[in-house]
């Protein structure tokens, strides 16, 4: 009788079933997984034929779907961090750019190309945890502390070490680039004492180019965290800038502008740093 059932309910067309009122397509869905179980019993195969069946490949292919997306993602943000510390620890080839009174120094190097990146050195007021928590974690907040920053929006987790995001950057006074915007992985890792965080630019199906803003491209690009030997709840912070702004801009004003947005963000951090210790102490 079931068998029955089943093949007069699978003749069913689909324009009847959108037309089915709510309870219709909740009668039927129970049939559906009282069908199921059965068949999970041993008590029912289903014909190569069955919608259920042809429901069930969508949704196995689906989940295949997701879950090679994952994968893209994570692979490309590991193979994003081994790239930019082959390019940030090798030792030839780097130029002094500019020296800052508070020790900071930025150096800069032409890869194959004539891609220029730039790597800047600082010691931070914060371990590299708590650097890890504001930097990765905290992502979002970033436009909070960093006025160069419009927003970040985190617009897909894999696991706990890979996300998506778009970033936006503000059109403040001074920015010699102009506003763009940015869809990238970022991937971090920590080995040891030290922190990781790479990063590159990626492609996501859901958010093209959006109309009134350059989409630039960062990456392979990287951040290194470490606590000084004798202070471990200081970091010494190298952060390789590696960076594609697109448009039509001149070169010469590209490679002015990128080494003074790693003085102006390690400026506006030191900030968030020692509002963050003035809170603690407080407390």
């Amino acid at each position: 009788m079931l068998r029955a059932v089943l093949k007069l309910c699978c003749g069913i067309t689909y324009p009847h079933l959108r037309s089915m009122a709510g309870l219709q397509r909740a009668a039927l869905a129970a049939f559906g997984q009282e069908i199921a179980h059965l068949q999970s019993r041993g008590q029912m195969a289903l014909p190569a034929w069955s919608p259920l069946r042809w429901t069930e490949k969508a949704v196995e292919q689906r989940t295949a779907a997701l879950a090679d997306e994952d994968v893209f993602y994570l692979k490309q943000g590991e193979a994003a961090l081994n790239e930019a510390l082959k390019i940030v620890e090798s030792e030839d080839g780097w130029k002094l750019e500019t020296a800052e009174k508070n020790g900071d120094v930025i150096y800069s190097k032409v890869l194959t190309g004539n891609r220029k990146v730039f790597r800047l050195e600082a010691e931070l007021n914060a371990s590299p945890e708590e650097l890890h928590k504001i930097l990765f974690f905290r992502v979002e907040e970033m436009h909070e502390w960093n006025p160069s920053i419009r927003h970040i929006k985190v617009l897909k987790h894999v696991g706990r070490n890979t996300m998506v995001t778009h970033e936006v950057s503000s059109e403040t006074t001074g920015n010699l680039i102009g506003q763009r915007d940015f869809l990238s992985v970022r991937h971090s890792s920590k080995r040891e004492s030290r922190v990781y965080l790479g990063g590159a630019a990626t492609r996501l199906e859901s958010l093209p180019p959006q109309p009134g803003f350059v989409r630039a491209e960062d990456g392979p690009t990287c951040i290194i965290l470490q606590p000084l030997q004798d202070r471990p709840e200081r970091s010494r912070f190298i952060w390789l800038l590696n960076m594609d702004v697109k448009g039509w801009l001149p070169q010469s004003l590209v490679n002015k502008a990128l080494p003074r947005a790693q003085a102006d963000f390690t400026k506006h951090l030191r900030r968030r740093l020692a509002a963050q210790n003035s809170e603690n102490s407080r407390c």
